[in-house]
């Protein structure tokens, strides 16, 4: 299991903005990640003293980024992304920051390339779907306008 420290190392999330606490699993297609601080009040996404659900994607634009971490196996610096749509979201829950106990971050990448990734998302709470969608990711956003020379 790779920890706090370790992802804090390798994605541009810093400081209280880096929001997973653990790599629980992951392979070529897809992670999963733990996440506690939806309880800490000091958490930087909340907002009139709650966290709502659709700060969701947030955790699981992170999950993203330790995937792509993973992938790439580099210790070089934290390669930016860039979270260009999510579709497809459906939040059953109106908030996070009322759960004790962690939230279960999942990524499943569906499809990409080099550049461009379509990831399916989910957080989950002891068993229970929170939020879920669909997130496309770009890794280098000059490349973008290279190709459309």
């Amino acid at each position: 299991m790779l920890d706090h420290a370790w992802i804090a190392a390798h994605i541009p999330h810093q400081g209280d903005i880096c929001l997973l606490d653990s790599v629980v699993d992951w392979s070529e297609n897809a992670i999963s990640c733990r996440a506690v601080s939806h309880t800490d009040p000091a958490n930087p996404l909340r907002a009139a003293n709650r966290l709502g659900a659709a700060t969701g994607i947030e955790y699981a634009a992170q999950a993203m980024a330790i995937h792509g971490a993973l992938l790439a196996g580099q210790d070089d610096a934290p390669r930016q992304g860039y979270l260009t749509s999510v579709r497809s979201v459906t939040l059953h829950v109106d908030r996070l920051d009322d759960l004790s106990g962690p939230l279960d971050v999942q990524a499943e990448r569906l499809s990409g390339d080099a550049n461009n990734i379509l990831y399916q998302f989910s957080v989950g709470h002891a068993g229970r779907c929170l939020i879920e969608g669909r997130a496309a990711v770009v890794l280098d956003a000059a490349a973008l306008t290279k190709e459309s020379a």
